[in-house]
């Protein structure tokens, strides 16, 4: 009662309705459709954002078309849903203003602009999204619109996730592979902010991209095999999934690390092995990022280290074509959708 006054008080009435982009059923694009949700109101612990952009990434394609890496069928039913999607509306970002709050939030008040990320709670192809204080959230970078600002959210997340974890620093070897997507834009730009050396894997096309974005070095994979030229890395970051470690092993120096971010379920089951048998840290998960950490994200924008890469922008009611889009599988970093 007291998280329903606190909302009504900040302008939210009950019973407002909201524009969300659902998905029922298991499918292709066309499974997405618009429809008019009742607007859920913060529990003691939230805040409610009156969001004015997402993305659409690889998460809400793997959550609307049931489909995940091989051999981890297994998890549909635990992490998609059994028989329709668990999370009918998807959209694993924000950027907007907070409108409400639940009486334990400390540090948001309504009126804030933000960038966040709800993850698994998805929500954020909507008008208003619930994100737990508990998770990523900081303010908007000053020098971005909410587009632009939404583009740094699921990619420079993950990537700072994993960097993280792999504690690259000054002076470490990085090799990207996929570095032209939402996740590779990010990780080139903040290895290289660490004081890495950053050597970027992608298509022809986006060659110029990558290197605009500060790679020391940039390897089209379709004329060269990284794994064979005889470099070895501090740190191999796959954003692609076809680096598994008896591929990269000896492109990875001593004590260095292969970082998966998307892997397969052979790759997950063998991790901890091939870390213990070979001294190098294997992973397909990274570091917990602390509310300090993302507002990392909104510093380096405003500073101009980090930018944001936009393929597409859509609007809502143009969801299903930017579904269509990404399942594609070419998108250059993100693409976003736009909402208000």
């Amino acid at each position: 009662m007291e998280t329903e006054r606190r909302a009504e008080q900040q302008g939210m009435q009950p019973g407002t309705r909201m524009r969300a982009a659902v998905a029922y059923r298991f499918g292709g694009p066309e499974a997405v459709r618009i429809e008019q949700r009742p607007t859920t109101k913060p529990r003691a612990d939230e805040l409610l954002v009156r969001v004015h952009a997402s993305t659409v990434s690889i998460a809400d394609y793997r959550m609307r078309s049931r489909d995940l890496p091989d051999g981890l069928g297994f998890l549909v039913p635990i992490s998609l849903g059994v028989f329709r999607p668990r999370k009918p509306i998807l959209g694993m970002d924000v950027a907007g203003v907070v409108v409400a709050v639940g009486h334990e939030v400390t540090g948001f008040a309504p009126g804030d602009e933000v960038i966040a990320m709800p993850g698994s709670m998805f929500g954020g192809h909507a008008e208003y999204a619930r994100v737990p204080q508990s998770k990523a959230i900081a303010r908007k970078p000053r020098s971005l619109d909410m587009q632009q600002s939404v583009a740094l959210v699921f990619g420079g997340h993950t990537a700072l996730s994993f960097l993280d974890r792999a504690g690259v620093g000054p002076g470490d070897e990085v090799l990207v592979n996929g570095a032209s997507g939402a996740v590779g834009t990010a990780a080139v730009q903040l290895a290289m902010q660490r004081g890495a050396r950053v050597t970027a894997v992608c298509g022809p096309r986006n060659v110029e991209l990558v290197r605009s974005l500060g790679a020391d070095h940039v390897i089209d994979y379709t004329t060269d095999d990284f794994t064979k030229n005889g470099e070895t890395y501090d740190a191999v970051f796959d954003c692609v999934g076809n680096a598994p470690f008896d591929r990269v092993a000896d492109s990875i120096k001593p004590g260095g690390a292969l970082l998966l971010v998307v892997t397969s379920l052979r790759g997950m089951l063998r991790a901890s092995r091939d870390s213990r048998r070979s001294g190098k840290l294997v992973t397909f998960s990274g570091a917990p990022v602390t509310h300090e950490r993302f507002a990392e994200l909104s510093r380096l924008a405003d500073a101009g280290a980090l930018r944001p890469v936009i393929d597409r922008t859509y609007e809502l009611d143009d969801v299903v074509e930017a579904h269509r889009y990404v399942d594609t599988g070419h998108k250059t970093g993100s693409v976003v959708l736009r909402i208000a």
